[in-house]
């Protein structure tokens, strides 16, 4: 467990507020991003983000970015990445490119076009074949030039963890240090993550009910009960109603299997030798929490009700309490704090 919480100190931030994020980090890690940022002007890394779907594997990393600076570290997303090139083999002078690329580079077991197909067909359930995505990385990162490199999303399988212990080698950074980042996430968190989950229909901005609400909250009758819900409020976008996915109200059911095989990999990654790990857990017991962690850094949950008099909504906030792996009520923590734990062990990893 980490610690975070700084002695005899009074100051309270809104962790959701750019620059009062940026007078957190200031305090809690001040000296710490500062060797990191002198140690980037010369040098780079390469950082595998590993946790169970939905575990903020890219929240974290983008927030290191955002730390640091763009200049010095490119987060690269292999899913985001998937997408971009399933989406740009519809144009005919981008495929035409894409494979022209693949002729030269592309070597595994499935023939060049079985390879394609299993990208234009692909599902959720069965992984595009490892060589496919490493060389499909290799040509994005191949314009970027040498930065430090924070990698989401591979290794996806257990075939791929000796895949990334050579990652490295594969994008030219021979001499750069690689390192595991494990993130250790209670599936309560993720379910609720998943199950609460709204997106504005025709913006796509994505919030939730429980965890993350807009400024503008709904409520309607239905079968004699209120429901809330939210309206978006990003500034470039009409104000709908929020609506739920597909299959969200499941929470994890669906994705059991695919956690499951996330909790493997991560087994397996931990067992590794050769290559440093950093453990960032984002719970921490709520009978431990005063010594561990100020209050403003545990993930608040909010839920709603009903003024009669005044025929507004009130938002009710409160530390989200859950149960983690082993039945005990924890508190989950807001990315920042988190986020500090990551470059304190960086630090320590990279020996600066």
């Amino acid at each position: 467990m980490f610690k975070t919480k700084i002695t005899n100190c009074s100051r309270k931030f809104d962790l959701t507020n750019f620059e009062e994020r940026k007078e957190y980090f200031e305090l809690k890690a001040g000296e710490e991003i500062k060797k990191l940022k002198s140690f980037l002007r010369k040098n780079t890394f390469v950082a595998y983000f590993l946790g169970k779907k939905n575990s903020g594997k890219g929240t974290y990393a983008k927030m290191l970015q955002e730390i640091i600076g763009e200049e010095m570290i490119e987060h690269f997303s292999v899913g985001d990445m998937v997408r971009e090139v399933s989406g740009f083999l519809k144009n005919e002078g981008k495929r035409k490119d894409f494979i022209s690329f693949l002729e030269k580079n592309y070597r595994g077991p499935l023939s060049l076009q079985e390879a394609l197909r299993t990208l234009e067909e692909r599902n959720t359930k069965v992984l595009l074949p490892s060589e496919l995505i490493l060389v499909m990385i290799k040509r994005v990162l191949s314009e970027k030039g040498k930065k430090t490199i924070l990698i989401d999303g591979f290794p996806r399988d257990l075939d791929q963890i000796s895949y990334s212990l050579f990652f490295r080698e594969v994008i030219g950074y021979r001499d750069d240090p690689d390192i595991f980042v494990l993130i250790d996430v209670p599936e309560a968190v993720i379910n609720e993550r998943i199950k609460y989950r709204v997106i504005c229909p025709l913006c796509h901005t994505s919030r939730n009910l429980k965890l993350l609400p807009t400024t503008k909250i709904g409520v309607e009758e239905k079968n004699g009960e209120r429901n809330f819900y939210l309206i978006c409020d990003n500034p470039r976008c009409r104000g709908e109603r929020m609506v739920t996915k597909e299959g969200d109200e499941l929470g994890i059911e669906p994705i059991k299997e695919r956690l499951n095989k996330d909790g493997e990999l991560l087994r397996r990654a931990l067992s590794l030798h050769g290559i440093p790990k950093i453990l960032l857990r984002n719970s921490v017991p709520v009978n431990q929490a005063a010594e561990f962690v100020d209050d403003y850094e545990i993930t608040p949950a909010y839920s709603y009700e009903f003024d009669e008099k005044s025929g507004q909504v009130r938002v009710i906030k409160k530390p989200w309490v859950i149960k983690g792996e082993k039945g005990e009520e924890v508190y989950t923590l807001m990315p920042p704090p988190v986020v500090v734990s990551l470059i304190k062990q960086l630090v320590k990893v990279l020996a600066i």
